[in-house]
């Protein structure tokens, strides 16, 4: 079904405002339209690229953060609710790969999946002191990692943060963190 480029605009909107993390190409697909299409929508309606709505959602969120400086956190906090959960985004480029392979060395995910484990702790400081973690699949240059962390308990001075990181809708990373927490 053809839409006007009014509807499409409208729906355009309706849809970045549901799901702020879309790219152009998943848009460009959604309206069946082309990319450039998708882009000059957006300048129209003065939508900013999807790496700028990352950013102002991100500094929004990090003002919350306690136990980390900006420049710690690997990824961007695109979500943080203290002591519960937290969603980041990490967009894997040439510089967290192997060059020979093109897959990301393990420490970027495991740096994304630890920075937002201490992210989550609503405290001064939080260290972690044990970790297990299961990588479910490489990752690639190109890929969005999108991790998700989960307070599930606390017991005494430590926080136990569960962060399960995907592409798209594929689990790649299972952590299960022991956050020790200050309480000062």
């Amino acid at each position: 079904m053809k839409r006007t480029k009014k509807e499409r605009q409208s729906q355009l909107l309706e849809t970045i405002e549901e799901t702020p993390f879309v790219t152009d190409e998943e848009l460009a697909e959604k309206f069946n339209v082309s990319i450039q299409t998708i882009r000059l929508d957006r300048m129209e309606l003065s939508i900013p690229e999807l790496r700028e709505r990352i950013k102002l959602v991100a500094k929004k969120q990090f003002n919350k953060v306690k136990a980390l400086d900006p420049e710690e956190v690997i990824g961007e906090v695109v979500e943080l609710n203290l002591d519960q959960d937290a969603i980041s985004i990490l967009d894997i480029g040439p510089e967290h790969v192997f060059s020979r392979t093109g897959i990301a060395r393990g420490h970027h995910l495991f740096a994304q999946a630890n920075s937002l484990a201490v992210a989550v702790i609503n405290d001064d400081m939080a260290l972690t002191a044990k970790s297990e973690i299961t990588f479910k699949r490489q990752v690639r240059k190109g890929e969005r990692v999108l991790a998700k962390a989960k307070v599930t308990r606390a017991e005494g001075d430590f926080m136990i943060v569960q962060v399960d990181s995907f592409v798209k809708r594929e689990r790649v990373f299972h952590g299960i963190f022991t956050m020790y927490r200050s309480r000062l």
